[in-house]
Protein backbone atom coordinates (compact mmCIF):
# COMPACT_ATOMS: atom_id res chain seq x y z
CA UNK A 1 0.00 0.00 0.00
CA UNK A 2 1.57 3.46 -0.79
CA UNK A 3 0.62 6.64 1.04
CA UNK A 4 -0.08 9.89 -0.83
CA UNK A 5 2.82 11.99 -1.41
CA UNK A 6 1.11 15.34 -0.18
CA UNK A 7 -0.14 13.87 2.66
CA UNK A 8 3.07 12.55 3.51
CA UNK A 9 4.16 16.04 3.29
CA UNK A 10 1.42 17.07 5.36
CA UNK A 11 2.00 15.04 8.16
CA UNK A 12 6.01 15.61 8.07
CA UNK A 13 4.78 19.29 8.78
CA UNK A 14 6.46 20.01 4.81
CA UNK A 15 2.69 20.83 3.31
CA UNK A 16 3.35 24.17 1.02
CA UNK A 17 1.80 27.12 2.88
CA UNK A 18 0.35 28.24 -0.25
CA UNK A 19 -1.82 24.88 -0.64
CA UNK A 20 -2.82 25.06 2.63
CA UNK A 21 -4.31 28.97 2.85
CA UNK A 22 -6.10 28.18 -0.59
CA UNK A 23 -7.45 24.77 1.30
CA UNK A 24 -8.87 26.88 4.35
CA UNK A 25 -10.40 29.35 2.09
CA UNK A 26 -12.52 26.61 -0.28
CA UNK A 27 -13.12 24.53 2.10
CA UNK A 28 -14.81 27.57 4.10
CA UNK A 29 -16.42 29.43 1.14
CA UNK A 30 -17.91 25.59 0.69
CA UNK A 31 -19.11 24.74 4.19
CA UNK A 32 -20.94 28.45 3.96
CA UNK A 33 -22.46 27.79 0.68
CA UNK A 34 -23.77 24.10 1.05
CA UNK A 35 -25.01 24.83 4.72
CA UNK A 36 -26.52 28.61 3.33
CA UNK A 37 -28.35 26.67 0.83
CA UNK A 38 -29.94 23.77 2.80
CA UNK A 39 -33.38 23.46 4.18
CA UNK A 40 -32.57 20.82 6.65
CA UNK A 41 -32.14 22.14 10.20
CA UNK A 42 -30.14 19.10 11.12
CA UNK A 43 -27.69 19.81 8.53
CA UNK A 44 -27.31 23.49 10.38
CA UNK A 45 -27.41 21.63 13.92
CA UNK A 46 -24.32 19.32 13.38
CA UNK A 47 -22.07 22.60 11.86
CA UNK A 48 -22.46 24.38 14.45
CA UNK A 49 -22.35 21.67 16.65
CA UNK A 50 -19.47 19.97 15.01
CA UNK A 51 -16.49 21.39 17.96
CA UNK A 52 -18.64 19.37 20.68
CA UNK A 53 -18.51 16.26 18.59
CA UNK A 54 -15.17 16.19 16.92
CA UNK A 55 -13.52 18.70 19.01
CA UNK A 56 -11.64 21.89 17.59
CA UNK A 57 -8.34 20.41 16.33
CA UNK A 58 -9.98 19.53 12.71
CA UNK A 59 -11.15 23.25 12.39
CA UNK A 60 -7.77 24.87 14.02
CA UNK A 61 -6.12 22.82 11.87
CA UNK A 62 -7.62 24.17 8.51
CA UNK A 63 -8.57 27.79 9.74
CA UNK A 64 -6.42 29.25 13.29
CA UNK A 65 -3.53 30.18 10.75
CA UNK A 66 -5.47 32.20 8.40
CA UNK A 67 -5.76 35.80 8.22
CA UNK A 68 -8.61 37.48 10.64
CA UNK A 69 -9.92 39.21 7.93
CA UNK A 70 -10.85 36.57 5.57
CA UNK A 71 -13.80 33.94 5.53
CA UNK A 72 -11.77 30.91 7.12
CA UNK A 73 -10.51 33.70 9.76
CA UNK A 74 -13.80 35.18 10.47
CA UNK A 75 -15.72 31.37 10.98
CA UNK A 76 -12.40 30.36 13.32
CA UNK A 77 -13.21 33.31 15.42
CA UNK A 78 -17.31 32.28 15.18
CA UNK A 79 -16.34 28.86 16.29
CA UNK A 80 -14.07 29.83 19.08
CA UNK A 81 -15.78 32.65 20.60
CA UNK A 82 -19.43 30.07 20.62
CA UNK A 83 -16.70 27.52 22.57
CA UNK A 84 -15.66 30.24 25.14
CA UNK A 85 -19.26 31.27 25.62
CA UNK A 86 -20.41 28.29 26.20
CA UNK A 87 -17.91 27.34 28.54
CA UNK A 88 -17.96 30.68 30.78
CA UNK A 89 -22.11 30.80 30.35
CA UNK A 90 -22.22 32.15 33.98
CA UNK A 91 -19.14 34.58 34.22
CA UNK A 92 -20.39 36.25 30.95
CA UNK A 93 -23.63 36.63 31.51
CA UNK A 94 -22.21 38.56 35.16
CA UNK A 95 -19.94 40.69 33.07
CA UNK A 96 -22.64 41.10 30.23
CA UNK A 97 -24.66 42.58 32.89
CA UNK A 98 -22.07 45.11 34.16
CA UNK A 99 -21.27 46.00 30.51
CA UNK A 100 -25.14 46.79 30.16
CA UNK A 101 -25.52 49.57 32.75
CA UNK A 102 -28.15 51.04 31.58
CA UNK A 103 -28.84 48.76 28.44
CA UNK A 104 -27.89 50.12 24.74
CA UNK A 105 -28.66 49.19 21.28
CA UNK A 106 -26.01 46.12 21.98
CA UNK A 107 -28.76 44.66 23.73
CA UNK A 108 -31.10 44.66 20.82
CA UNK A 109 -28.32 43.88 17.87
CA UNK A 110 -26.86 40.98 19.91
CA UNK A 111 -30.65 39.26 21.20
CA UNK A 112 -30.11 39.37 24.61
CA UNK A 113 -32.82 40.51 27.23
CA UNK A 114 -32.18 41.51 30.72
CA UNK A 115 -31.87 40.21 33.14
CA UNK A 116 -29.25 37.77 31.26
CA UNK A 117 -29.17 34.35 32.81
CA UNK A 118 -26.01 31.77 31.49
CA UNK A 119 -28.64 30.18 29.47
CA UNK A 120 -29.14 33.55 27.57
CA UNK A 121 -25.13 33.23 27.05
CA UNK A 122 -25.32 29.90 25.36
CA UNK A 123 -28.39 30.31 23.05
CA UNK A 124 -27.04 33.27 22.14
CA UNK A 125 -23.84 31.55 21.33
CA UNK A 126 -26.03 28.75 18.86
CA UNK A 127 -27.74 31.30 17.40
CA UNK A 128 -24.43 33.94 16.78
CA UNK A 129 -22.84 30.64 14.86
CA UNK A 130 -26.30 29.93 13.42
CA UNK A 131 -26.92 32.96 11.93
CA UNK A 132 -23.74 32.89 10.02
CA UNK A 133 -24.73 30.25 8.22
CA UNK A 134 -28.26 30.04 7.67
CA UNK A 135 -29.07 33.88 7.98
CA UNK A 136 -27.54 37.37 7.00
CA UNK A 137 -23.74 36.41 7.82
CA UNK A 138 -22.71 40.08 8.13
CA UNK A 139 -25.88 40.34 10.76
CA UNK A 140 -24.37 37.11 12.77
CA UNK A 141 -20.44 39.85 12.39
CA UNK A 142 -22.55 42.55 14.02
CA UNK A 143 -23.91 40.46 16.73
CA UNK A 144 -20.75 38.84 17.95
CA UNK A 145 -18.86 42.58 17.71
CA UNK A 146 -21.68 43.84 19.76
CA UNK A 147 -21.19 41.01 22.35
CA UNK A 148 -17.47 41.54 23.06
CA UNK A 149 -17.16 45.01 23.15
CA UNK A 150 -20.21 44.93 25.69
CA UNK A 151 -18.18 42.11 27.39
CA UNK A 152 -15.10 44.22 27.12
CA UNK A 153 -16.37 47.34 28.09
CA UNK A 154 -17.17 45.53 31.57
CA UNK A 155 -13.38 44.14 32.12
CA UNK A 156 -12.52 47.72 31.68
CA UNK A 157 -14.40 48.93 34.82
CA UNK A 158 -13.64 45.65 36.60
CA UNK A 159 -9.97 46.42 35.73
CA UNK A 160 -10.03 49.92 37.68
CA UNK A 161 -11.71 48.80 40.66
CA UNK A 162 -8.33 46.50 40.67
CA UNK A 163 -5.27 47.08 42.58
CA UNK A 164 -2.60 47.36 40.36
CA UNK A 165 -0.79 43.84 39.81
CA UNK A 166 -0.32 40.72 37.62
CA UNK A 167 -4.40 40.81 37.84
CA UNK A 168 -5.22 43.40 37.08
CA UNK A 169 -3.07 43.73 33.78
CA UNK A 170 -4.49 40.38 32.91
CA UNK A 171 -8.20 42.18 32.98
CA UNK A 172 -7.18 44.34 30.85
CA UNK A 173 -5.42 42.28 27.98
CA UNK A 174 -8.77 40.56 28.24
CA UNK A 175 -10.35 43.46 27.19
CA UNK A 176 -7.79 44.23 24.78
CA UNK A 177 -8.18 40.85 23.03
CA UNK A 178 -11.94 41.07 23.32
CA UNK A 179 -12.31 44.99 21.12
CA UNK A 180 -9.51 43.38 18.58
CA UNK A 181 -11.58 40.10 18.29
CA UNK A 182 -15.01 42.90 18.10
CA UNK A 183 -13.39 45.14 15.51
CA UNK A 184 -12.32 41.72 13.19
CA UNK A 185 -16.08 41.14 13.47
CA UNK A 186 -17.19 44.70 12.44
CA UNK A 187 -14.39 45.20 9.75
CA UNK A 188 -15.24 41.60 8.56
CA UNK A 189 -19.02 41.61 8.01
CA UNK A 190 -18.33 45.62 6.31
CA UNK A 191 -16.20 43.08 3.70
CA UNK A 192 -18.82 40.73 3.43
CA UNK A 193 -21.58 43.55 2.50
CA UNK A 194 -19.32 44.88 -0.43
CA UNK A 195 -18.52 40.80 -1.12
CA UNK A 196 -15.18 41.05 -0.64
CA UNK A 197 -14.78 38.64 2.20
CA UNK A 198 -13.01 35.62 0.85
Amino acid sequence: MQLDEALLDHMAGGADPEALRELAHSTAAALLDRVHHTQDAQVVQRVITVVDTEGIEPIAELWSSADALSLPGILWRLYTMRMWMQKNQRSLAVLWTEGELPPTAASAITGMTSPVSAEDVASTADSILSGAFSGDFAVALDRASSFCHVVARALVERAKTRPAGAHRDAIVANARHLVSTAKDFSAGAALWRRGELY
